[in-house]
């Protein structure tokens, strides 16, 4: 149940974020979607779907701040946080520059600190939260030319299991989704031969769907979901085991 729940979704007006807030919207949850830069996608999102964006850059606490101020104003108390934003800039490491490294640590690692501090006390003051991070299957086994992005989702592993701790006995709850390869914009954008050969590396035999990971979100922002925390979600179609 959701109650009319106010949910954030970074990174929710495309690809994987847009299907997340999407099923939430129709879940029933009171939906504001994140984006950073694409003006054209999100209006398009907003026209198509009726759910609020909200520019603002996830790596800059104080940008988060006064955005996550201003949609509790407008909307209410945020009781349920999806960090799905991200970004990759890939590179071998022996070529990676400093700024490949920290705009993707800060992107997709420094946005779930700023994003959860900002929701964390008003969650516990409540005695509920729902929290869940879209880590990668890559950052569970790693991938060449990604050592930003996989040590920036494995960071994302160690922070989930922290605020897991401290979040339990206050109702707030904080889970890793991991996808493996899935039907998305930039996966299409791999050449036809290296996808044929990413697919058939997986036991299903298929890319996964963005409904597939909606509805692992779902499942785990739930109100019924209080007893699941620090947990990781794996939905890679038995690709990495783990």
């Amino acid at each position: 149940m959701s109650n009319g729940r106010v949910a954030l979704v970074t990174g929710g007006t495309r690809g994987i974020g847009a299907r997340i807030s999407l099923e939430l919207k129709e879940a029933g949850y009171t939906v504001v979607a994140n984006y950073g830069g694409n003006d054209a996608a999100a209006e398009k999102f907003n026209q198509e779907t009726g759910i609020t964006v909200s520019k603002f850059n996830v790596g800059d606490y104080e940008a988060v701040k006064a955005a996550i101020e201003t949609i509790e104003a407008e909307k209410g108390p945020i009781d349920v946080l999806v960090n799905n934003a991200g970004i990759t800039r890939d590179s071998t490491l022996h070529r990676m520059t400093p700024d490949q490294w920290h705009e993707v640590i800060d992107t997709n690692l420094g946005s779930v600190f700023n994003t959860t501090r900002c929701v964390i006390n008003g969650m516990r003051d409540r005695q509920f939260g729902r929290i869940v991070n879209i880590t990668s299957m890559n950052g569970q086994c790693g991938q060449i030319g990604q050592a930003n992005y996989a040590a920036a989702k494995s960071g994302m592993k160690g922070f989930t299991k922290s605020v897991a701790l401290e979040g339990a006995a206050k109702n707030v709850t904080v889970n890793n989704v991991a996808p493996g390869y899935t039907d998305t914009e930039m996966v299409r954008a791999v050449p036809a031969n290296v996808l044929e050969k990413i697919v058939a590396g997986i036991p299903v035999k298929r890319l996964g769907s963005v409904h597939d990971i909606a509805r692992a979100v779902l499942f785990l922002v739930a109100d019924e979901a209080g007893f699941v925390t620090g947990s990781t979600l794996s939905i890679n179609g038995g690709q990495h085991m783990y």
